[in-house]
């Protein structure tokens, strides 16, 4: 894709709508929605990058309760003809084809490479990858599996909501404040991931999300790491203008 002059693509990741309750949820849903507005103006596509809900799972004929700004703005600006992006996240990872029918966004699945402006891009969400973390990887097999997912859809709504709801909040409490800090170069998996990935072919910018803390880190002098932060404390994204990526908040 070449981006066209005055151009923008711009990417953001983890909203988590839902957390920690639903009136400040529902504040920082409306503070995404004025960011998304202002972006259509300059927009030549978005990209969101997972974790938009803190759950989501699409029974057969019913969606999660709620969202109907945002759901409404992607709607309306892709209607425009802005193109949107969405891979999914560790926490709305159960998607079945409800963004492509109703929203016309695409879903991806697993983190995948794209050209923009001669520059070469690896983007996702980032769960799962690099070295460590092995119980995470083994429920993602179990999570990702369309037998388990089919048994899950057997809950009614009300208790299987509430299953993951438990299971959302003692994921971040084991996590604890290890989301408010930089690592070091060498203990930041995606860091790793990525660096191994340019041992064996070239990426001029590595995006993920998944981690909740802004990072821009040169790997190589011809290629830098970001990772966009998240919309629950620092309200980071990036942009790229054809040129140049840079990571941005939003203060509006």
């Amino acid at each position: 894709m070449q981006i066209p002059t005055g151009k923008k693509i711009y990417f953001l990741s983890d909203f988590h709508l839902g957390v920690p309750d639903r009136e400040t949820s529902l504040q920082r849903e409306r503070k995404i929605v004025r960011f998304l507005e202002a972006a259509r103006s300059d927009a030549a596509c978005i990209f969101i990058l997972g974790d938009m809900f803190d759950f989501w799972y699409e029974y057969r004929r019913t969606v999660p309760k709620g969202y109907v700004r945002l759901l409404g703005k992607i709607a309306e600006i892709a209607d425009s003809g802005i193109p949107f992006y969405f891979f999914v996240g560790n926490h709305d990872m159960w998607m079945r084809g409800y963004f492509e029918a109703e929203l016309g966004v695409p879903v991806y699945f697993e983190p995948r490479s794209f050209q923009f402006n001669g520059k070469q891009f690896m983007i996702g969400h980032g769960d799962g990858l690099g070295p460590g973390d092995h119980g995470y990887k083994f429920l993602k097999k179990v999570f990702r599996n369309p037998f388990c997912q089919a048994l899950f859809g057997l809950i009614p709504p009300s208790i299987g909501i509430g299953i993951a709801d438990y299971f959302s909040r003692s994921s971040r409490a084991a996590t604890g404040t290890k989301e408010d800090r930089f690592l070091g170069e060498h203990l930041e998996w995606l860091v790793i991931h990525s660096r191994d990935v340019l041992k064996r072919q070239h990426y001029d910018y590595f995006i993920f999300g998944h981690r909740h803390l802004p990072i821009d880190l040169p790997l190589s002098d011809q290629s830098r790491y970001l990772n966009l932060g998240d919309w629950i404390q620092h309200f980071s994204y990036a942009e790229f203008d054809g040129n140049d990526l840079l990571l941005k908040y939003f203060e509006v």
